[in-house]
């Protein structure tokens, strides 16, 4: 049996390059972005486009954490449906959060082709896959809201499904038109060389160490430097670093496994997502499969491949491809990694105001690609303007949940304990 590499893919194929040298010198910008995912590297872009000096700090690489780990479905809106999102936020707060996140697709694929950006990307939809008959009513309840709102959205019967999956055991598909795909990583480093061609100074394996704000000035130490600015982002999500002054919130850790197969041959990929659609599905213990642009199978669920269930995700993850598609009996994988995803309690994100000049961003609940490209460029058009009402959510103070770790541990037992006994 071929060994899995423990690496990930995204990174083994990425068309886009992007180096950058570590800060070593003190700056002194208009806007300083710790963070070089979707969300700062769009934030990036936007406030230089507006005539802002701007300053990106990225611990690892450009992409490391999240932005480079995602499964790379281009989505519209949040996992949360739309009117949930209302319940929870208000019908004015609420529908305004839907309509700038329903929008985030073109967004996205506006910003790949004004920079041309080599990342891969589709925009024939995706599919949200209904993995049993009460999940096909979730769905039936999820296509109704977007209707009503005049989504360009489809229910597929189970037959539908299947012919545009190659997939056994689906009882059925949401489609949506407004999505797509994308090489996750290569995303994120395209808008890297964007942002350094419009002269934003962008800078790799530097670090936060601490963060604090005197005299109407922020000060964001690395190893080797300093950058002074009047305007903070804290674009970190999941990955977190350093301490920052005045800054209050939480959320709960939460892994998200992917694995990916050698390249299918043509008689495979015939009948095994024909039409390249990204897909997840309704588990309560979700999972997702699509095809890179090479022809691979690249599937995932909830679950870290460093804790105490990677045998059992591993286990799991070869029996759920041969159950979902059978024809593909024999078919190995030779690539395997994870990432971390910030969890709110509500599931809908955060953009938390520190002080009276610095934004943090956090929660996309697993969702971060078209969220966070549209949240980056919204907090840059915030520190133009100074205009709160261009922000698509409204920022609080601090956000704080208890319990954390055990609702790690939570998440994590559960999606050992889900895939230790089944096959869906």
């Amino acid at each position: 049996m071929a060994r899995i590499s423990e690496n990930n893919l995204w990174q083994a194929t990425a068309a886009e390059t992007f180096y950058a040298d570590s800060l070593t010198e003190d700056l002194k910008v208009d806007l300083v972005i710790i963070g070089g995912g979707f969300t700062g590297c769009s934030a990036a872009i936007e406030a230089q486009k507006q005539g802002m000096s701007v300053c990106l700090l990225e611990s690892n690489n450009i992409g490391h954490g999240g932005s480079g780990r995602n499964v790379g479905l281009v989505n519209a809106g949040l996992w949360t449906p739309p009117d949930d999102v209302m319940s929870i936020l208000g019908p004015e707060a609420g529908e305004k959060l839907n309509k700038t996140l329903a929008a985030g697709p073109s967004e996205v694929f506006k910003l790949i082709e004004e920079f041309d950006i080599k990342c891969e990307a589709t925009c024939n939809g995706t599919l949200h896959c209904a993995h049993s008959p009460k999940g096909f009513t979730d769905l039936q309840n999820r296509f109704a809201q977007q209707e009503k709102r005049q989504a360009p959205v489809e229910l597929l019967s189970a037959k539908e499904a299947t012919i545009l999956t190659g997939a056994s055991g689906v009882f059925g598909a949401l489609l949506d038109r407004r999505a797509g795909t994308v090489q996750p990583l290569a995303y994120a480093k395209g808008l890297a060389r964007a942002a350094q061609q419009l002269g934003v100074k962008v800078y790799e394996n530097s670090p936060a160490i601490h963060t604090s704000f005197k005299d109407g000035v922020w000060s964001v130490k690395t190893a080797r430097g300093t950058v002074k600015a009047s305007y903070l982002l804290n674009a970190t999500n999941a990955y977190m670093q350093g301490n920052i002054e005045h800054y209050s919130s939480s959320f709960t850790p939460v892994y998200y496994f992917q694995f990916a197969t050698k390249p299918l041959d043509d008689e495979f990929l015939n009948i095994t997502l024909p039409e390249k659609h990204g897909c997840w599905d309704t588990g309560t213990v979700m999972s997702s499969f699509r095809l890179d642009a090479a022809g691979r199978l690249i599937m995932g669920s909830i679950g870290s491949l460093e804790k105490m269930g990677k045998g059992v995700h591993t286990s799991w993850i070869k029996r759920k491809l041969h159950k979902l598609f059978p024809q593909l009996k024999g078919i190995e994988f030779e690539y395997s990694w994870h990432g971390r995803i910030a969890m709110t309690d509500d599931h809908l994100p955060r953009l938390i105001q520190i002080g009276d000049s610095g934004i943090s961003m956090m929660g996309y609940n697993g969702r971060g690609i078209s969220p966070g490209t549209c949240m980056g460029t919204a907090i840059a058009k915030y520190f133009v303007h100074g205009d709160p009402s261009v922000l698509p959510i409204q920022p609080t103070t601090s956000y704080q949940q208890g319990f954390n770790s055990m609702k790690e541990l939570y998440y994590e037992t559960g999606a050992s304990l889900t895939h230790m006994v089944k096959d869906y």
